[in-house]
């Protein structure tokens, strides 16, 4: 697309100087919330860029609300059984890293609630990394030519 890529968990991490479980650990996941909330908003005022949000980014009603009137917004979906399989116990994500499949199951039902308020949804569940960066592609271009 020759747009600038940010990632917004990666930011927070340049900014603080630590990990996101280290933050997470250090100040608290309400700390975390805000810091999020504050950094993204200000990557959203830039124009013709991809953002990668993090689990809980779009749960954030400013953030929501930013991206859905302001922005083009893609979920990609994956099915809850393969979700937890590649989120249990990593220790990238502070809220799965001790959770119990149900716990995980519950989680992912809540925010899946809000991620399908997304413009564009993409079942990614038997598609390659290539098949799901194309889609996207065909999405965001169909888009562009509407608009």
């Amino acid at each position: 697309l020759k747009l600038n890529f940010f990632d917004v968990d990666q930011i927070i991490e340049n900014e603080l100087n630590m990990s996101i479980p280290e933050i997470f650990e250090k100040r608290g996941e309400r700390f975390f919330r805000e810091f999020e909330e504050k950094i993204t908003l200000k990557v959203l005022k830039r124009n013709s860029i991809v953002i990668s949000l993090g689990g809980g980014a779009f749960i954030n009603k400013n953030i929501r609300e930013e991206i859905l009137k302001n922005h083009l917004s893609f979920w990609l979906k994956w099915d809850s059984k393969i979700l937890i399989k590649r989120i249990k116990n990593s220790l990238k994500r502070p809220l799965a890293k001790e959770a119990t499949n149900n716990e995980l199951m519950d989680l992912i039902k809540q925010r899946s609630n809000i991620y399908s308020m997304a413009s564009i949804k993409i079942n990614c569940n038997n598609l390659t990394k290539s098949e799901i960066a194309n889609k996207i592609l065909n999405k965001y271009e169909n888009n562009q030519a509407n608009n």
